[in-house]
Parts: C-alpha cells; sequence; structure tokens
C-alpha cells in the first residue's frame, strides 16, 4: 500500500472508522465493531484491529517519532508495514 493515506478514527465506544484519502482504494471506507489500544510506554502504543472483511491491521506507534510499524493480513496474505503518522488534534 505504498503511497496510499489512511485516516483513522477511534471512538470512545470501542470502534474505529477508517477511509483511504489518497492511492489504491481511495475514497473506501468503513467503521469497525471494535479495535485494541495497549500502552507498551509513554511515547509507544499498539493498536488492532479486525474488519468485517476478515483483513487485520496490527500496528506499533511510537508517539514521540511519529514512525508505525506493524502488520497486515487477510485470510491468504499477510504484509509487513511500516510509515509515519499524525495525531490529529
Amino acid at each position: 500500500m505504498t503511497g496510499t493515506l489512511f485516516e483513522h478514527t477511534f471512538h470512545d465506544d470501542g470502534s474505529v472508522a477508517w477511509r483511504v484519502l489518497e492511492g489504491q482504494g481511495k475514497g473506501a471506507s468503513a467503521q469497525e465493531k471494535r479495535y485494541a489500544s495497549v500502552p507498551v510506554s509513554e511515547e509507544v502504543t499498539a493498536v488492532s484491529y479486525l474488519a468485517a472483511s476478515g483483513h487485520t491491521l496490527t500496528v506499533v506507534l511510537n508517539l514521540a517519532t511519529g514512525r508505525m510499524f506493524g502488520f497486515a493480513s487477510s485470510n491468504t496474505e499477510w504484509f509487513p508495514l511500516t510509515g509515519t503518522f499524525e495525531v490529529a488534534p
């Protein structure tokens, strides 16, 4: 998904909404029933969710540097991920 820009909105009810802002699949979006977030340290958080489509996304976010590392998968494919992120105000 190189060159693809996603937006994720994490809701207080435990759901997560995502949409593709740029790149492959631009305009696609969905709201998933729940996500999990686990603090690893003051600067690092792990986030994961299982989409209704069966795809999973698990990322580790370094809040100090804005770098992310993770994995996306389906029932037939698995991809390591690296990139950057921004926390919206």
